[in-house]
């Protein structure tokens, strides 16, 4: 007796049904919404290096913590709703790379 049942419209073939497709959409929008963060981040750091204020600092802070939020492995039912983890990986080291920045950035202000 078999364990399961076969499907009599025989769904293995290489076309993508409305569900892998709109999985697929999903996917390109949330890399390319992660994609926005890092850029944001990245001019943040370039503006905290310029103007060594305590508002830019913390916002690069802010930033980066939210792009290291973003490049956990996501859970179902957001699963393809993250970076290809070879990118992510790329990523998280440069959220370390930042959070050094920041700590010799704080070493350089002045207190007034």
């Amino acid at each position: 007796m078999p364990l399961t049942i076969s499907s009599p419209t025989g769904r293995t073939s290489g076309k993508r049904g409305p569900q892998q497709k709109r999985e697929r959409q999903n996917s390109e929008y949330a890399i390319g919404e992660i994609n926005a963060f890092i850029a944001i981040r990245d001019e943040l750091l370039v503006e905290a290096e310029e103007t060594k204020t305590a508002s830019k600092l913390n916002s690069l802070v802010v930033a980066n913590n939210f792009v290291e939020s973003c490049l956990t492995p996501a859970r179902s039912p957001y699963d393809v709703q993250f970076l290809p983890e070879t990118d992510a990986n790329r990523e998280r080291k440069r959220c370390e790379e930042i959070n050094r920045r920041v700590a010799d950035l704080r070493d350089q202000f002045v207190v007034r």
